[in-house]
């Protein structure tokens, strides 16, 4: 990502200033803007997606055509939380974890002589609902982690094992993207923890990167030294990670 550090720079007064008097919009650098306060939830687009490629999930929606079937085409079936669909003749597949074509070749074997002579199968992935978040940096078990129901960012960072040893509990950035918009906001946990504000709502495909790392170090050159403001503060990106 490349941010214009010149104008960042030039910016940071403004926003120390803004931070020692009432919250508000700061900033003025072009392409970049800086706000003190949360992130926005994402919308339903930037939950809902249908992916290029990769392995079929709980709560994805798959259309389902048996060739030359009309009684077995346009099956529009979701995935449930055990992993599987319920299909006509054959009942339950197991199907997460696979790739679309693989649930066609797993239906068709089922269906292939006693119901179907020789079924052509295809599968389409409608619609996918990623319920994970990636949280890495100094956390005791970086890695990928589902999101069930609402969570928020304390929570999260638990799931990870908590901090690890040397972790710098000031220094949490959430990435999150809303309405196609690329975004970032510094948080501190110590802040949270003493009520300083709300802790924040974690959503699906968020990345949380916690302690010293080059995430933190894009609001240094804009804050400077003032990494224990009592706000969270939020940057629009330029460029998608």
């Amino acid at each position: 990502m490349k941010f214009n550090v010149a104008l960042a720079i030039a910016m940071g007064a403004s926003l120390l200033a803004a931070c020692s008097n009432a919250p508000g919009p700061v900033g003025g650098a072009q392409n970049i803007a800086v706000v003190e306060g949360d992130l926005p939830a994402p919308s339903a687009s930037d939950l809902n997606r249908v992916p290029e490629v990769g392995p079929i999930r709980i709560n994805d929606r798959l259309k389902v055509d048996v060739f030359g079937v009309p009684e077995l085409s346009g099956r529009e079936v979701t995935v449930d939380s055990n992993g599987q669909i319920s299909f006509p003749l054959i009942g339950t597949v197991e199907v997460a974890g696979l790739q679309p074509a693989e649930v066609s070749a797993r239906i068709a074997q089922r269906l292939r002589g006693q119901f179907v002579r020789d079924p052509q199968v295809t599968t389409l992935v409608t619609q996918t609902t990623e319920r994970e978040v990636t949280v890495y940096g100094a956390v005791t078990a970086p890695g990928v982690y589902p999101v069930l129901g609402k969570t928020s960012l304390l929570t999260t960072v638990a799931k990870a094992r908590g901090l690890s040893e040397y972790a710098n509990s000031r220094d949490v950035v959430v990435f999150r993207t809303v309405d196609g918009q690329r975004m970032a906001t510094l948080y501190n946990l110590e802040a949270i923890s003493r009520g300083a504000y709300d802790d924040p709502a974690i959503y699906p495909n968020d990345i949380v990167v916690v302690g010293d790392s080059p995430s933190r170090r894009l609001f240094d050159d804009i804050v400077g030294a003032a990494t224990l403001v009592v706000t969270p503060l939020t940057i629009l990106l330029q460029n998608t990670l």
